[in-house]
């Protein structure tokens, strides 16, 4: 870029819930930004209060076609990521995960640009290794009810490394644990989204299998920090980095932590364990901390109150 040029970043997926907060991120970064997003989960209110900024630009457009544009970042968020927006159809989820990522690679390639790809922990299943590390292969069901995404985002962490060995292609690549905050849609049937809403509506809370298996809750700030860590470390390091926060929670601890902070009288209720659901999710993020500093800051209480207090202004 000439000297004192602004930065210009493609951000697929950029209306949905972590894409919007990163688009906001780079603007902050003083980056020009392109946000690229067909809809199906985004939505447009999420990246509302940045279309004011002269340097972003919105476009509606499905990754599994090809497009071009001349930037010097991507960042592929592009594939919905809860599963009952991934099940709805999910030929169309592996279609966004693998020919998107052909496309933007291709792209990438042809202008020289630095590629990210937004992976995800559902890469190591049900893993029989805790906490997991990048180095487990993991165990997947490939053909279950979750593998559309599952094995999509394997796949293309394939093609993304094959591009890097084949082609030189620089690319950063991420594992995503799970992630909660603002923007979060309040139909998307993730666990913190469904306890919060059911919890201000005083409704019962859904607990699947006994509430004993684990997750590991990153508030969307951290997150976002650590994407553009990985995608700014000027090593070799092409990761992939587990990114989340690796304070592990039962079902149940979190759910009390809902009821309580959201003043809620709602009751706890139990239904099955769905096909396939791991029953314990933690990283180790020693290697984005070893490589480039990165460790989350924000407390699970202290995000789940911001988060509770976006639902409520939703639900008003």
């Amino acid at each position: 870029m000439p000297k004192g040029s602004r930065k210009r970043v493609l951000v697929t997926g950029g209306a949905g819930f972590l894409g919007s907060h990163l688009c906001a991120a780079l603007l902050k970064k003083n980056y020009e930004v392109l946000c690229l997003d067909n809809f199906f989960t985004g939505k447009k209110d999420n990246v509302l209060p940045l279309t004011s900024n002269p340097y972003f630009e919105v476009l509606r457009h499905d990754v599994t076609e090809p497009y071009s544009a001349e930037v010097d970042e991507i960042y592929n968020l592009a594939c919905p990521a809860s599963p009952v927006h991934y099940q709805f159809d999910p030929v169309q989820t592996v279609k966004t995960s693998v020919h998107g990522a052909i496309n933007l690679l291709d792209l990438a390639l042809r202008i020289k640009a630095r590629v990210f790809q937004a992976s995800t922990s559902e890469v190591y299943g049900d893993p029989e290794v805790h906490p997991q590390q990048e180095t487990y292969w993991g165990k997947v069901n490939p053909i279950g009810v979750r593998a559309c995404y599952d094995e999509g985002k394997r796949c293309a962490e394939t093609l993304f490394f094959d591009f890097h060995r084949q082609y030189g292609l620089p690319i950063k690549v991420a594992r995503i644990f799970n992630t909660y905050g603002p923007n979060m849609s309040p139909n998307d049937g993730r666990v913190v989204s469904n306890f919060i809403i059911q919890a201000l509506k005083n409704e019962d809370i859904t607990i699947f299998g006994d509430g004993s298996q684990t997750r590991s809750f990153c508030y969307v700030s951290d997150l976002i920090a650590g994407f553009t860590a990985v995608m700014e470390n000027s090593g070799d390091a092409t990761g992939p980095f587990n990114l989340g926060n690796p304070e592990e929670f039962t079902m149940l601890e979190l759910a009390e932590k809902v009821i309580t902070l959201a003043n809620s009288k709602s009751r706890l209720v139990f239904l099955p364990l769905p096909a396939d659901d791991p029953h314990r999710r933690k990283p180790d993020i020693t290697l984005a901390q070893k490589t480039f500093q990165w460790t989350p800051k924000v407390k699970l209480e202290d995000g789940l109150k911001e988060t509770i207090k976006y639902f409520m202004g939703l639900l008003s």
